[in-house]
């Protein structure tokens, strides 16, 4: 029964009992005039009349208390217990208790029925946004703004993407796409060399999505994109129908639950440098803001599939390891120097003499044991972020005219720095160093050579890039000088007089000592908001210097061989954005 309810009985009660003591008292008393009677009788029925109204007032007033309580059903019990205290002004009535509805004294309000039922409905409270408790934001209330998201079930879907029109000029045909090979800049007496070369394309386009939510107490991200630079099988379709093939860039799925978080599947490698902890989404990363989609010479990175294991002691450390796909290089991918093979096994195929021996940039070698990765990060404050990351990759090799195998371990590190000198500027340096990591070097070294009995030899190669990025109001500036540095590695051949290896006198003019790159570029915000997405322009100028360990005087007069790229670029966002979790 309800709280109004009980009320009405209460007070019915008590009614009758008044009614009764007054009969009684009749009876009792012994009347000896007709006049008297029947003044008693007129002043009970008056009496009766006065509370008969009372009753009926308060009726109403019960009645508008119920609807009161019918509309705040959906809140909490303290919700509830709010309205039917609010019910009733404090001011001129007291709710009665048990002791006064128990009392044979009739118990009504004071105040007009008139004043209760123009008591103003009372809201029922809304729930607070799951986000404020520590909930999943995904499963939150909607409310009537446009959402910066999709919600489907108990997750979180924000499209990712861009679409981009990029023009390029390069003052040499490089012979490449919108990406720069950086280790295959022609020489002047080639006719490459001589001509320069323009194109405008959709490629750096990209499209994905990411998946947020909250599970038994872990986040969980889904991340997928794909861009369109993928390599079709026919060299024709520009001319007619301007087909491009998409291919996958990114596709993991990343769990963590308090300390420890986990990461599969196809992402940046864990050595490419972060901006922020160790994270694995895009926007934590460092690979520059230039235009170029093949980033930065002398930087360390790769896309491809791998697991790691992420411990978070606070929430200024991060300590990692990571598992990825090995995929030893002995050059010769997207016109990266190639290793001159000993004479008894260049007629081998590099898998069958090799499982590290990948000259091509397939994925057939016959590797043994996964590449892997440690990495520490700090991240003192918001201006500061400081890692440190080790690299491990074992080489096996198999001479088939002897019958014997050789192994050997490949090793690296790299430290980097991102530092915030204010909130709008900020240095960046990252630095790496190997025995065996050139592929990590966007393929511009090989990893390895094979000596004449088919043991192997890492290559010394390094990189490095130093940096600045400037937010002015809605323009980003950005500058970057980086490198990257090939070791000589070379061995004789079974003859004992036929040089073989990397970098030595007579080798290609392909064999890199060290290529450099100084790029310069801004990024402008036209237009943003994030129910429609952003436009935004941006250019960039890039020069590039290469300086292989042997040239003959005709192909570069001495100097080497240098090139210059201008990027205009124009590109519309997705909207778009991920709730705070």
């Amino acid at each position: 029964m309800s709280s109004g309810k009980r009320w009405l009985c209460r007070a019915l009660l008590a009614f009758v009992s008044t009614g009764a003591l007054v009969m009684a008292q009749d009876k009792g008393t012994e009347n000896t005039s007709g006049t008297s009677q029947t003044q008693d009788i007129a002043s009970l029925k008056a009496m009766i009349a006065a509370q008969q109204k009372q009753l009926d007032a308060l009726k109403q007033a019960l009645d508008n208390q119920q609807k009161l309580l019918d509309q705040a059903a959906a809140s909490t019990t303290s919700a509830a217990s709010t309205v039917a205290a609010s019910a009733t002004p404090t001011d001129k009535i007291t709710p009665p208790n048990v002791g006064q509805v128990a009392s044979i004294a009739p118990i009504f309000p004071a105040v007009a029925p008139a004043t209760l039922a123009a008591l103003p409905a009372i809201p029922v409270p809304q729930a607070a946004p799951a986000a404020s408790s520590g909930g999943n934001p995904c499963e939150a209330p909607t409310d009537t703004k446009v959402p910066a998201y999709i919600r489907i079930g108990s997750t979180c879907v924000v499209p990712v993407g861009f679409m981009d029109l990029t023009s390029v000029w390069r003052s040499k045909d490089v012979g490449s796409s919108i990406g720069t090979t950086f280790a295959n800049i022609p020489f002047n007496n080639v006719a490459a060399g001589r001509l320069s070369e323009f194109h405008l394309s959709p490629q750096n386009s990209r499209l994905g999505f990411r998946v947020d939510g909250d599970w038994k107490g872990a986040h969980f991200i889904g991340y997928n994109e794909i861009d369109f630079n993928g390599t079709s099988g026919g060299n024709n379709l520009t001319t007619t129908n301007g087909s491009f093939v998409p291919r996958i860039r990114l596709f993991w799925v990343d769990v963590r639950k308090g300390d420890i978080e986990f990461l599969a599947g196809q992402s940046w490698s864990f050595l490419t440098p972060n901006r922020k902890g160790l994270s694995a989404l895009p926007g934590d990363l460092f690979y520059g803001q230039e235009v170029d989609l093949n980033y930065l010479t002398g930087l360390t990175w790769d896309r491809q599939p791998g697991a790691r294991v992420i411990y978070h002691p606070n929430d200024k450390v991060a300590i990692g390891v990571a598992v990825e796909n090995p995929d030893a290089y002995i050059g010769g991918s997207s016109g990266g120097p190639s290793i001159t093979l000993p004479s008894a096994l260049a007629a081998i195929t590099p898998t069958d003499v090799s499982s590290a021996s990948n000259n091509n940039g397939n994925q057939t070698t016959a590797d043994f044991m996964p590449d892997f990765i440690a990495k520490i990060a700090f991240d003192p404050t918001s201006r500061i972020h400081f890692e440190v990351a080790g690299l491990q990759s074992t080489f096996r090799t198999w001479n088939p005219n002897t019958n014997l195998y050789y192994k050997a371990i490949g090793a690296g590190g790299s430290a980097n720095l991102m530092l915030g000198l204010t909130d709008n500027f900020r240095l960046t340096s990252t630095n790496f160093w190997s025995d065996g990591g050139g592929r990590y070097l966007f393929g511009q070294a090989p990893d390895i050579i094979i000596r004449a009995d088919g043991s192997i030899s890492p290559v010394h190669a390094g990189g490095f890039t130093e940096g600045f990025e400037a937010n002015v109001k809605n323009t980003l500036l950005y500058g970057y000088w980086g490198g990257t540095y090939v070791g000589r590695d070379v061995a004789l051949d079974a003859n004992g007089t036929t040089l073989i290896g990397y970098g030595f006198r007579g080798s290609a003019n392909t064999n890199n000592r060290m290529i450099q790159e100084v790029t310069f570029g801004f990024n402008q915000t036209i237009w943003k908001n994030p129910a429609y997405g952003a436009i935004n322009f941006m250019g960039q100028y890039m020069y590039e210097v290469r300086a292989p360990w042997y040239y003959s005087l005709n192909e570069a007069g001495g100097k080497g061989t240098q090139a210059s790229t201008i990027y205009f670029n124009v590109r519309y966002t997705l909207p778009g954005s991920m709730p705070k979790f």
